[in-house]
C-alpha cells in the first residue's frame, strides 16, 4: 500500500513537470508568433502597405495590449494615413508602456506639430533633450518649432546651448544669423557672423560676408572675403557669383566674364544654379548691355553647354539666350535640339512650339503642334497651337477641322470646347456661311451664355445683317454690363442702338469708347461720325471722319471717302 502511494506520488510529480514544460513550450511558441508578427508588420510598413500593417497589428495589440513596439507601429500606420487622433493614442499607450524609447516620444512630438499643439511638441522636445542631450538633430527641431510659434528668444537661447554642448559650427552660425534677421537686428546678425569668421574658416560665412560688404559698396573688402572662401573652397558657387558681381559692378567686365567662364566651367557646380543666374541676368539687363558684351555673354553660354550638353535646362536657355538676342535661327536649333534631346519631353515640344510661335513660323508650328499632340495626346494646347498656326496661314479648312477635333476628343472641357465653336463660329461667319457661323455660336452660348466675346460677334454680325437687332440689342447690352470700358464692345453696342434709330441714345456709349482706346478703330470712329450726323452735330461728325480716314490706311470700310462726299452732300442740301 505504501509503495502504490509513492508510485502515485511520483506519477503526480511527473505529471506537474510536464504540465510545466508545456506551459514553457506554449509561451516560447506564442512569443515567436508575436515576434514574427511583428517582423511581418514592420516588413509591409516599410514597403508602404500600411493598410495590411495595421491589421496584423490591430490583431496583435488585442492579444498583446502590453507590447510595446506593436502600439508604436500601429500609431505610425496611422500617421501615415493621416489618422491623427488614433496615430496620438497608438503612440501615448506606446510611451505609457516604455517612457525610455526615444523614438516612441519623438513620434508623438509629431502628431502634436502636425495638429498644431506646439506647447505640447516642445514639452517632448525638452524632456527628450533631458535624457539625450547629445541629440544634436533634437535642438533644431525645437528651434524650429519655437520659430513656428514666434518664440525668437528662445530659439536663440536654444542655439546658445547647442554651442555649449557641440560647439560652434557653420549651421549654428547660419541659423543665428537668420533669427537675428528676421529680428530686424542685422548689425547683430553680421557682427556674429564677423566673431565667427574670427575663430572659423567656412566658405558660407565669408560668402555671406561679402555680400553683405557688397550692399555696403564695400567693394574692395567684398573682393577680399569672396577671395578668402574661394581660398577655401575654389569652386563654392555663391563665392563665384559674388566675384563675379563685384566685377561687373565695378565694371570691370573682363574679369567678370573671366569668373563667369570659372563658374560655368564647374562639372561640380549644378547646371540649375547656372541657369538662374543666367535667365536672372538676360531677363534683367539692359538690352544695350546685351548687344555690347555678346561675345563675353556667348562665351560664358558656350561653355556651360559644353559641360552639360544633353542638359534640357541649359539647351532651353540658350534658345531663349539667343532669342533674345535676335539671333532666331541659332535659338530655333536650340530649341529643337531639346526635342531631340529629349522626345518624352512635354516642355521641351512646348517650348520648340512656342518658340516657332514667336518666331511667325506658321507652316513650321502648324506640322510640329500636330505631331506633337500625336505624341502626347492629354495635351490639348498643342492642338490650339496648330489651329493658331492655320488660322495665319489662312487654311481655314484645317481650322475648323482642329476644333471639330478639340471638340471630339476633349467634350467635358468646356473651356476648350468653347473656345474651339467660337473659333468655327468666326471661320464661318468670314466665309460667307453665316447660318452655320450663327449655330457655332449657339453651341458656345449653351456652355457659357455670357461668354462676351461670342456675345459681341454674334451680335455685330446680326448688325452688319440689318436683323434681329432686337436679339442682337439683348447680347451686347450684357457685353457692356459686364465690361464697360471695352470700347469694342461699347462700340457694337451703341452701333446696334443708332440702327434701332436711338442715335441719341448710343452718343453716350461712342463718347465713352472714345476714353478707353475707340480712337484707335477707324470702324468706331466711322461709327460715331454717323451717330453725331444723325443727331445734326455735324461739324464733331466730320472731325471723327477725318480721323477715320486717317486710321483707315487698309481699307477696312469700303468706300469710305466716297461716304463722307455724300454726307457732305446731304448736310449743304439739308441746309439750304
Amino acid at each position: 500500500m505504501k509503495r502504490k502511494i509513492l508510485n502515485y506520488i511520483f506519477f503526480l510529480c511527473i505529471l506537474s513537470l510536464t504540465s510545466a514544460h508545456l506551459s514553457v513550450a506554449q509561451s516560447y511558441k506564442a512569443a515567436r508568433a508575436r515576434e514574427n508578427a511583428i517582423v511581418d508588420a514592420v516588413a509591409d510598413f516599410n514597403s508602404g502597405k500600411y493598410d495590411r500593417a495595421k491589421q496584423r497589428l490591430s490583431a496583435l495589440v488585442l492579444d498583446d495590449p502590453a507590447n510595446d513596439a506593436a502600439h508604436y507601429y500601429l500609431g505610425m500606420c496611422d500617421y501615415m494615413l493621416s489618422d491623427y487622433q488614433s496615430a496620438e493614442e497608438e503612440l501615448a499607450a506606446a510611451v505609457q508602456l516604455d517612457s525610455s524609447n526615444f523614438w516612441y516620444r519623438y513620434r508623438l512630438a509629431a502628431v502634436y506639430a502636425v495638429t498644431d499643439r506646439k506647447e505640447l511638441t516642445v514639452g517632448i522636445y525638452n524632456g527628450l533633450l533631458k535624457d539625450f542631450p547629445k541629440k544634436s538633430d533634437l535642438y533644431y527641431s525645437l528651434i524650429e518649432t519655437y520659430l513656428s510659434m514666434g518664440r525668437m528668444e528662445d530659439a536663440l537661447s536654444t542655439l546658445d546651448q547647442i554651442d555649449t554642448v557641440f560647439g560652434k559650427s557653420d549651421i549654428s552660425a547660419m541659423t543665428r544669423f537668420d533669427i537675428l534677421r528676421r529680428l530686424g537686428r542685422y548689425e547683430e546678425a553680421y557682427a556674429n557672423l564677423e566673431a565667427y569668421n574670427k575663430e572659423y574658416s567656412s566658405p558660407q560665412v565669408l560668402s555671406l560676408l561679402g555680400d553683405y560688404r557688397m550692399s555696403m559698396y564695400d567693394d574692395s573688402t567684398a573682393l577680399a572675403y569672396y577671395d578668402e572662401a574661394l581660398d577655401i573652397a575654389p569652386d563654392f558657387a555663391p563665392a563665384l557669383l559674388g566675384k563675379s558681381e563685384v566685377f561687373r559692378m565695378t565694371r570691370r567686365y573682363d574679369d567678370y566674364f573671366r569668373t563667369l567662364d570659372v563658374f560655368m566651367a564647374d562639372e561640380n557646380i549644378p547646371s540649375a544654379g547656372k541657369c538662374d543666374y543666367l535667365k536672372a541676368l538676360i531677363q534683367n539687363s539692359d538690352p544695350n548691355f546685351l548687344n555690347r558684351f555678346r561675345t563675353g555673354l556667348d562665351s560664358v553660354m558656350t561653355v556651360c553647354l559644353s559641360v552639360h550638353p544633353k542638359d534640357s535646362s541649359v539647351t532651353e536657355l540658350a534658345g531663349i539666350y539667343y532669342y533674345g538676342t535676335g539671333r532666331h535661327k541659332e535659338a530655333r536649333e536650340y530649341f529643337q535640339e531639346n526635342v531631340k534631346n529629349w522626345p518624352g519631353s512635354v516642355t521641351a515640344a512646348a517650348n520648340y512650339a512656342e518658340a516657332l510661335m514667336y518666331m511667325g513660323e506658321w507652316k513650321d508650328l502648324s506640322v510640329f503642334s500636330k505631331e506633337a499632340y500625336d505624341r502626347f495626346p492629354k495635351e490639348l494646347a498643342f492642338l490650339e497651337m496648330a489651329t493658331f498656326a492655320d488660322y495665319n496661314l489662312k487654311a481655314y479648312d484645317d481650322v475648323l477641322a482642329t476644333c471639330s477635333r478639340i471638340i471630339d476628343v476633349a467634350p467635358d472641357d468646356s473651356a476648350r470646347v468653347l473656345t474651339a465653336y467660337t473659333t468655327i463660329g468666326d471661320i464661318y461667319y468670314h466665309r460667307g456661311e453665316k447660318a452655320r457661323s450663327y449655330k457655332a455660336y449657339d453651341e458656345a452660348l449653351k456652355i457659357n451664355p455670357e461668354y462676351l466675346p461670342v456675345l459681341n460677334n454674334y451680335a455685330y454680325f446680326l448688325s452688319l445683317d440689318g436683323k434681329k437687332l432686337k436679339k442682337a440689342c439683348s447680347m451686347s447690352r450684357i457685353t457692356v454690363e459686364k465690361d464697360p470700358d471695352n470700347a469694342t464692345y461699347l462700340d457694337t453696342y451703341g452701333w446696334i442702338l443708332y440702327l434701332q434709330g436711338k442715335a441719341d441714345e448710343a452718343k453716350p456709349y461712342f463718347k465713352h469708347a472714345m476714353l478707353y482706346g475707340g480712337k484707335d478703330s477707324a470702324v468706331t470712329l466711322d461709327h460715331y461720325a454717323e451717330v453725331l450726323f444723325a443727331l445734326k452735330e455735324y461739324s464733331l461728325a466730320f472731325v471723327y471722319w477725318n480721323q477715320a480716314l486717317a486710321k483707315d490706311k487698309e481699307g477696312e470700310i469700303p468706300e469710305l471717302e466716297q461716304k463722307i462726299s455724300r454726307r457732305k452732300a446731304e448736310m449743304k442740301k439739308e441746309s439750304k
